[in-house]
Parts: C-alpha cells; structure tokens; sequence
C-alpha cells in the first residue's frame, strides 16, 4: 500500500481561512485570519502537503484570493494542491508557474472535460479532478449546483488523460464532523484507475484508523478540516497513526 496522505484544509473566503458547512457560503467560520501564518502552522505541526481551496473563486469562477495563495506559496516549503475557480488553461499555468505543485478541476471537469484533460496532458502529474457530490451526484459552481452525473462517470472519462488523483467530497458530511463517507469513497476508487483522495466529514482519530484499515488501501489520502481547526482532530496523533503504518 502506498503511504497515506493527509491533507489540512485551507479554505479561502475574502482573505480569510474559514470552514463552511455543507458548502454553504452563509454558514462560514473564520479560523484564522492569517492563512498564510495558518499554513506555515500546518508545516512545523509535520503535514507533508496543503490543500487550498478558493471559495470565492469557485462561485466567481477566476481566481478571487490569489493575494492569500500567493502569500501561502511564499511561506511554506511543502508542496500545494489549489481548487476554485480554474476554468482555463492560463489560469492552470499561472498557478502552476507560481508554485503550486497541482491544480485541482472541479466544475471544469463536468462542464469542459476536454479541457481537463488538455491540462492534463500538458502538465502529467500536476492536474487532480475534484467530484464533489451530493447523493452520489456531483455539484458544480462551487457546490451552487447539482449536476444529473454520477461521480463514477466523470471520474471514468480521465482515467487515460494523465489525471494525477480524484479527490472525492461528499457534500451532504462536509464541515459536520459526522466521519468520512468511506463507502462511497472506496467503491470509487475501485471503480476507476486513479488514486481517490477522502474529503468531507473527517472529525476524529477513528477515521484515520478506518482510513488505514485493508479495505480502503486503494485510497490515496484524506483531507481535514473543521476537526483540525477546533482541536477534534489532534495533528500529531494523527501524522503519527499515519506514519505508523
């Protein structure tokens, strides 16, 4: 089994770190005001990779904190994932050439999979797909939006385009603290060939526990929160579970 990745959250709104609940907007808590010294924070605790997510970028759909990413770029060694707001090759590549290690297509994957995978193919390695679902169905214009297509299905059309990783949300346990919907999340990472990554609800160390647990060794990482950022989740206890294995 490939080592586990675990991911802290930052996501952005109006400058800010914040967490929202079930992707809604209006239900947003600001963390830190400083998501650079937040970021840095996540480095010396011992996480090995960032996960970014511009909020606002997502419903506007062009980069809307890239002042807050690139202060972040500036202040941490360990490699970036950024979602929100990509939709087109030259924000792709302007990402990429600032230093963030992979971009991460949500909305694009569902409206403009040809470009997906253009980006793909152009940059190996450093695209990710992110399918953020609602009852098995995935939302789009930062979760504004339901779409009729099956996460399985538009994770199929970039299996053979050089998608580096899925990152799989559901929507309907983000930000809940309810635990990760492992079931869904593994059953698509066998139903494609591609890494998954579990994001949406991880709210303690018995998820990390599952996540390590034989069933889910197809899966590539989690990504955490809320439960991080109130304290639910203790950071070293959990890299420790990790590396323990």
């Amino acid at each position: 089994m490939a080592s586990v990745i675990l991911f802290p959250a930052i996501d952005l709104k109006d400058g800010l770190a914040v967490r929202l609940e079930q992707g809604d907007m209006a239900r947003a808590t600001v963390f830190n005001r400083d998501p650079a010294a937040q970021a840095a924070e996540f480095e010396t605790l011992g996480f090995r990779y960032l996960h970014l997510v511009d909020l606002d970028g997502a419903f506007a759909g062009a980069p809307v904190n890239a002042a807050a990413v690139e202060r972040i770029l500036e202040t941490v060694s360990i490699p970036v994932q950024l979602g929100g707001g990509i939709r087109d090759l030259a924000t792709v590549e302007g990402w990429l050439s600032k230093g963030v290690t992979r971009v991460i297509l949500g909305t694009a994957a569902v409206r403009d999979p040809d470009f997906v995978k253009a980006a793909a193919r152009a940059h190996p390695g450093r695209v990710a797909v992110g399918l953020d679902a609602r009852d098995g169905r995935v939302a789009v214009e930062g979760w504004a939006e339901t779409s009729d297509l099956a996460a399985e299905d538009i994770a199929r059309r970039f299996e053979d385009a050089g998608v580096t990783a899925i990152i799989y949300t559901d929507i309907a346990r983000d930000g809940l603290m309810k635990g990760l919907n492992l079931d869904a999340t593994i059953a698509l990472a066998e139903a494609v060939a591609l890494p998954v990554i579990a994001s949406g609800g991880l709210a303690s160390l018995d998820d990390i526990e599952a996540l390590l647990e034989p069933r889910a060794e197809k899966l590539a990482g989690a990504i955490t929160g809320r439960a991080l950022y109130d304290g639910r989740l203790d950071a070293r206890a959990a890299l420790a579970l990790v590396a323990g294995r």
